[in-house]
């Protein structure tokens, strides 16, 4: 009889549960069973092929809608799981998270909760489990994606390797991939647009400073892949990095965009297609955006024409045995390299692989706690030490200066 303790449940067949699913295959030492859960079975059956023909492992594949918490349990006892990975949208967190308090399951996501009908990225939600996992005796790991969750592990690095205090912050995510299209989203249009429309948040000298969104940008030269123009945006990182590293004065995030995403964007909010209210068409309530995210291309439709890279780190400045410096903990990740490798471009790809690695740690007991934790509240070395091993190395610059903005 196999165990629970290497079972392991991944809901959401997307390009990041595509990307985990493969990764969990090529180390089957730590997850000896895989089953694929998502609304619609035939993209689990897809995922299952591709893992077989890529690395021998067969994988079991089930259907479930994560909005019925009922559902959601009756797989899980099904299923036995020792952790239930939670790659399906952010709406759905709070019903997963229902679903293995009732069985006593550890839990796993990449991005915090969110209501539908407001786009409101806040942790409050999720940290409100605390107490109830706790006494379930239970483990909820939130945000062990990239951005949140590799970028936080940088920080925690950054603290305990690199800088004895942290005094500021910066995140910087660069696609500088190119799909050959006029307008598309590398991940779920609907999160996508939701969360670039949202206004600009940082966290200064202990309080939130907001702006329009889109309004602050910057432009910096990446390595491989050169100068480009990055905005100052919000991220759900930002609050717990805020929550667990008291002293850093100011946190902020920036992320890049070309000249024709953003011009799409502007056409798409002033024609109303952005909205996330209903309207009536033709008698029927419809919600633009979610209808707009029906016509554009599909995220994983665009692994393969996806060339070029990404480029995502830290920038932080502090002191070091009294002397000022500045640090910089960055990932390069090639789009054709990730498709080569698992059939998804890199941004499934550098989400996907940290979703893996978050998983391993949980499930060899390198992470261990009951309750609600965020990524950067454990060590991070043995998680660092597996973004080398896995297709995500990392490089240490030290800058001459700190950012000049």
């Amino acid at each position: 009889m196999e165990t629970r303790l290497s079972k392991v449940l991944v809901i959401g067949a997307g390009g990041v549960g595509s990307v985990a699913v493969h990764k969990m295959a090529m180390n089957s030492d730590i997850f000896s069973h895989i089953t694929l859960a998502s609304r619609r079975i035939v993209s689990c059956e897809k995922v299952a092929e591709s893992v077989l023909a890529r690395t021998g492992v067969t994988i079991d594949v089930a259907q479930v809608d994560a909005d019925d918490v009922a559902a959601t349990i009756a797989l899980i006892e099904k299923v036995q799981p020792k952790l239930v990975v939670n790659l399906a949208l952010p709406y759905q967190d709070l019903n997963i998270m229902d679903a293995c308090l009732a069985t006593k399951v550890d839990y796993l996501d990449t991005a915090n909760y969110e209501p539908r009908d407001t786009p409101k990225f806040e942790y409050g939600w999720q940290w409100a489990y605390q107490e109830r996992f706790k006494e379930a005796g239970i483990m909820a790991l939130l945000g062990s994606g990239f951005d949140p969750g590799v970028t936080s592990v940088f920080a925690s690095y950054i603290k305990k390797h690199l800088l004895d205090t942290i005094d500021t912050l910066d995140i910087l995510d660069c696609n500088g991939g190119d799909h050959g299209q006029h307008f598309a989203t590398n991940f779920n249009p609907e999160i996508n647009i939701r969360e670039v429309t949202a206004p600009s948040r940082h966290w200064e000298n202990g309080q939130w400073v907001e702006g329009p969104a889109l309004s602050h940008k910057q432009t910096f030269d990446f390595d491989q892949v050169g100068p480009k123009n990055m905005y100052l945006m919000y991220h759900e990182e930002l609050e717990s990095l805020a929550k667990f590293y008291p002293e850093i004065k100011r946190i902020r995030f920036w992320m890049t965009f070309g000249d024709a995403y953003l011009k799409h964007l502007e056409v798409l909010q002033n024609v109303g297609m952005t909205r996330i209210d209903p309207v009536i068409y033709e008698g029927k309530e419809i919600i633009p955006l979610q209808f707009l995210k029906a016509v554009l291309p599909e995220p994983s439709s665009l692994g393969s024409t996806t060339k070029g890279k990404t480029n995502i780190g830290d920038i932080a400045t502090g002191t070091k045995d009294g002397v000022q410096k500045t640090v910089y903990v960055l990932n390069v990740c090639d789009h054709e390299d990730a498709y080569a490798e698992t059939g998804n471009q890199a941004v499934s790809y550098t989400t996907g692989v940290p979703a893996m690695i978050g998983a391993a740690m949980m499930l060899t007991g390198a992470w261990r706690g009951e309750g609600v934790f965020n990524i950067e509240q454990f060590d991070p070395d043995p998680f660092m030490d597996m973004l080398n091993k896995h297709g995500l190395p990392w490089q240490v610059k030290e800058l001459d200066a700190p950012l000049a903005f």
